[in-house]
């Protein structure tokens, strides 16, 4: 055998071993990045506003969102742990942890802790994703501090690469 010949065959071997790789890192993720609505409500009250999903890896997400409630503007950013749960493709739990940054039109600015427990589920050959979760917030204000418990975030993305 020629070594161009022998080449080639390595070359097409370390190929054919990317692919099979990037094959499985595709399957064991169902996508990378999503856009899309949140709402946030509870409390008789409702946030919404656009948002954005990203995977770092197959298990930790970045959700940033800009949410929009009764004369207050909302900047939220949370990290996600999330695993698939098996025998049901596409369906993924997840915990979250993270914080917002509140500017009311009227008031001072206030701060929030945000954790997060849902399920997150893309759509089978269809690019959308959709989730819902508990997501209680401790507000952070100079004059009062308060658990609010009775917060649900729900919404819709639209998958961006897979």
């Amino acid at each position: 055998m020629k070594q161009s010949e022998l080449k080639k065959k390595i070359k097409g071997l370390i190929c054919v071993a990317v692919l099979v790789i990037a094959v499985q890192y595709a399957q064991a993720q169902e996508y990378k990045t999503g856009v899309g609505l949140l709402v946030d409500v509870g409390d008789g009250s409702a946030w919404v506003g656009p948002h954005v999903k990203h995977f770092f890896n197959p298990n930790s997400a970045g959700e940033f969102g800009l949410l929009f409630a009764n004369h207050v503007t909302i900047l939220d950013a949370m990290y996600q742990y999330h695993q698939p749960i098996q025998d049901a493709p596409g369906l993924q739990w997840y915990l979250g942890l993270g914080g917002l940054i509140a500017f009311p039109k009227y008031g001072d600015t206030y701060f929030g802790i945000v954790p997060a427990a849902g399920l997150d589920y893309k759509l089978q050959n269809i690019p959308i994703s959709v989730f819902f979760d508990w997501r209680p917030k401790f507000m952070i204000h100079e004059y009062d501090n308060n658990f609010v418990a009775a917060r649900f975030g729900l919404g819709l993305r639209f998958i961006l690469n897979n």
